[in-house]
């Protein structure tokens, strides 16, 4: 049904888990296949590197940064634009893949791919802002200055879930900042990171800067290895709040460093002044999209007391009308989870609710058909309920009720993630409390807008277990590179710093 778009993006019945260069082929055995998720059918297989593949490519990794390292900043930014470009280019075949592997709307699945886009944009810019500082000196005749240097080859491990676009958060901010990378995408959907590999390495082969863009698609003992690898000085991981705890404490035995973006058990309040027809349709989207399955996802809603019921009332009415389908029908809104594992967790979180008190409103069945389909679940609850804070990677929301602000507050940061939050209010001194050093906990605070779908130029990342990583916009690129303080004299005496003398006679 969709060879012509397995066809347009390079991809055979039997694909290289190996990129980089020119006619690298994978070793690893056997092939696996990722599965469509909306049909339960096997996509194109895909041969997994060997461990020997994977020490070849880092290898390249390291020797391609010697060269790209001393590369001028505008024109890495320049192979970013070509590639940024071709993308631009491939947008609709990309985004309906992203959509076949990983069960996203067609719309969801095409913006992933602008975000891609748009990350090539803001790193081209960024090509020729990569500036450090001048900062006085203490000393006569001395000039301080900060500068900023490339850091080396990056790992970056990525979710099933943003199966690209978190590539391009690392990948691209990484090139422009004259690293190299190898990037491990999820095994559960290796298609997406191999076609867009592909048309990186193109670029890439044109521009004479083979060996900076790599990839290596594997399970988990490549993970293992790649984090414990002390030629990656910088390993970017996308994952649970289990797995970042892994990564973490592997790369810091080894001194290395480990940018983090893991799990969000995400909140929305809503006061009794918000705009409730705003609200509902914000809470909706942060609630279901992506069937649930975006670390940003809202999983929890903090409504005041006397709108609790309805707000209930209007979601689930919403609930009961939103169209559950093929991903890549127009008219979808709701496609799969990603797996038959992904159903059961969410079966077995609402019979937990159930047992602890909650009630399900609507939702949380099967549909009766292929494909790993449920109806998203909206379930009333109470805060201190030990499953409100548990992060199940599906749609289930939870709605809480509370009396006075500050107690909301303490309620949304009562979890041991903090990702992103929102509030709904258009009382001013309510959202500046929110967005206060009292207020919201998480990397991510909104005002009138829900908990997904944040923009490129900011930042992007949590506190507490989410990790503390940041990716994206704002001054994220200094992940990516090793901070250099450096003084000059330009005098003939060396003062020391603080008053400090240290006179010595000669002869």
């Amino acid at each position: 049904m969709f060879e012509e778009v397995f066809r347009a993006l390079g991809l055979a019945e039997l694909n290289s888990g190996v990129a980089g260069v020119e006619g690298d082929i994978a070793t690893g055995e056997p092939a696996s296949r990722s599965i469509n998720p909306a049909t339960e059918e096997p996509l194109p297989a895909v041969r997994e590197a060997s461990f020997a593949d994977y020490d070849r490519v880092v290898d390249r990794a390291v020797a391609a940064f010697e060269r790209w390292r001393t590369t001028p900043a505008p024109a890495r930014g320049e192979v970013v634009r070509r590639i940024g470009e071709t993308l631009r280019a491939r947008k609709a075949e990309l985004g309906l893949l992203v959509t076949l592997e990983t069960g996203k709307i067609r719309s969801e699945g095409e913006g992933e791919v602008q975000e891609m886009i748009d990350m090539c944009d803001f790193a081209v810019g960024l090509s020729r802002q990569l500036h450090g500082l001048t900062i006085a000196s203490e000393r006569p005749r001395h000039r301080m200055i900060e500068q900023w240097q490339p850091l080396g080859p990056i790992g970056v491990i990525s979710a099933f879930n943003f199966p690209v676009a978190v590539w391009a958060w690392n990948a691209i901010i990484a090139a422009v900042c004259g690293d190299t990378i190898v990037w491990k995408p999820s095994p559960r959907t290796p298609l997406t990171a191999i076609a867009v590999a592909g048309i990186v390495q193109s670029i890439a082969r044109e521009n004479g800067c083979e060996g900076v863009f790599n990839l290596v698609v594997g399970g988990v003992d490549l993970g293992e290895r790649m984090i414990a690898d002390p030629r990656l000085p910088l390993i970017s991981a996308t994952g649970s709040c289990a797995m970042g705890r892994r990564v973490g404490e592997v790369v810091a035995r080894r001194l290395g460093r480990s940018l983090l973006e893991l799990g969000g058990n995400n909140a929305i309040i809503i006061t009794p002044s918000a705009s409730l027809d705003l609200a509902i349709r914000a809470t909706a989207f942060a609630a279901v999209g992506t069937a649930g399955q975006r670390c940003t996802t809202a999983r929890r809603l903090i409504v005041h007391d006397t709108l609790h019921d309805q707000v209930i009332e209007r979601l689930a009415a919403v609930y009961q009308r939103l169209p559950i389908g093929d991903p890549w029908d127009p008219g979808t809104l709701i496609g799969p989870l990603i797996s038959q594992h992904a159903v059961e967790t969410m079966r077995s979180a609402l019979e937990a609710a159930k047992n602890q008190g909650a009630e399900v409103v609507v939702g949380g069945g099967r549909l009766d058909r292929p494909g790993y389909f449920v109806t998203p679940a909206l379930v009333r609850a109470r805060p201190e309920m030990p499953i409100v804070a548990v992060e199940t990677f599906a749609p289930i929301l939870y709605v809480m009720k509370y009396a006075d602000l500050d107690e909301a507050i303490a309620i949304q940061n009562g979890v041991e993630q903090g990702l992103t939050s929102a509030i709904f209010t258009n009382d001013l001194r309510e959202a500046e409390r929110f967005l206060s050093a009292t207020g919201s906990d998480c990397g991510i605070a909104n005002v009138n807008i829900g908990t997904s779908g944040a923009e490129i130029g900011g930042a992007f990342g949590g506190e507490k277990a989410t990790g503390g990583g940041r990716e994206a916009g704002s001054d994220s690129w200094k992940a990516y590179m090793r901070r250099q303080t450096c003084t000059i004299n330009h005098g003939d005496q060396p003062p020391l710093a603080q008053g400090v003398r240290f006179d010595i006679s000669e002869g």
